[in-house]
């Protein structure tokens, strides 16, 4: 499949256009940014592994039930996926304190809750992607009262998968971020990226970072870290 014009470059991939109106492709990049773009680096690597990161945890998740945009990995950085209007909906899923959950409340990092949290912001970089409830996004027509629901129960089980194959890798699963779309055909699926980027992952017996927060905080070693969690999930993964 060939690239054609690039349609948008965010913060971590481009997307391009391909011969077909319902495929794009993406093609990830080593760019890292936090706190909405205010802290700016790169993280040498970082591209080929969420790629193929991504695209392996999607497959696993088909295999399960749960729809995703992947298609077909092309090469170490562009995925084939399909086109899809992004809901303006972040879907963040919180099993353990941490972050910004954490500061917020008051509370320390590491709190291990009885069942997962969900909570959603708004997709807008200009507002710094404000906490809403699904009050506030039927309000705005930013998704149905169905449409939510549906992202709801997709997400939770998203949330199951994966704890159970990081569990399997010596790795938890504390808190992650999820972006749906709408294809063109009007099904809605799992979109964006599963990865160190999007995903709070911590060793599960030193509850060392392996993830973005290593970045976010100068902790160091941070390519090191997303080197070990693709070194764990192709010891353990079947895709």
């Amino acid at each position: 499949m060939e690239k054609r014009e690039q349609l948008y470059e965010g913060k971590a991939k481009k997307v391009f256009a391909t011969d077909s109106e319902d495929l794009v492709i993406v093609s990830y990049k080593d760019d890292a940014t936090a706190f909405n773009g205010l802290k700016k680096g790169t993280i040498k690597g970082k591209g080929v592994i969420n790629n193929q990161m991504s695209n392996r945890l999607m497959k696993m998740l088909e295999s399960r039930g749960i729809p995703t945009h992947f298609v077909e990995e092309l090469s170490e950085r562009d995925t084939l996926v399909r086109r899809v209007s992004i809901v303006p909906l972040e879907v963040i899923i919180r099993n353990i304190s941490a972050g910004s959950f954490a500061k917020r409340f008051g509370v320390e990092e590491g709190i291990v809750f009885d069942e997962p949290t969900i909570e959603f912001s708004y997709k807008n970089d200009e507002l710094g992607d404000p906490l809403m409830n699904s009050y506030h996004a039927i309000a705005l027509k930013l998704a149905t009262r169905e449409r939510i629901e549906e992202i709801k129960r997709l997400a939770f089980a998203v949330n199951d998968a994966l704890r159970e194959f990081w569990a399997s890798c010596g790795i938890t699963l504390v808190d992650f971020k999820l972006e749906f779309g709408i294809t063109t055909d009007g099904r809605l699926v799992l979109a964006d990226e599963i990865s160190p980027d999007t995903c709070r992952l911590w060793d599960s017996v030193t509850h060392e970072k392996l993830d973005k927060d290593r970045f976010r905080r100068d902790l160091g070693g941070v390519e090191d870290a997303y080197a070990e969690v693709m070194k764990r999930l192709n010891e353990h993964i079947g895709f």
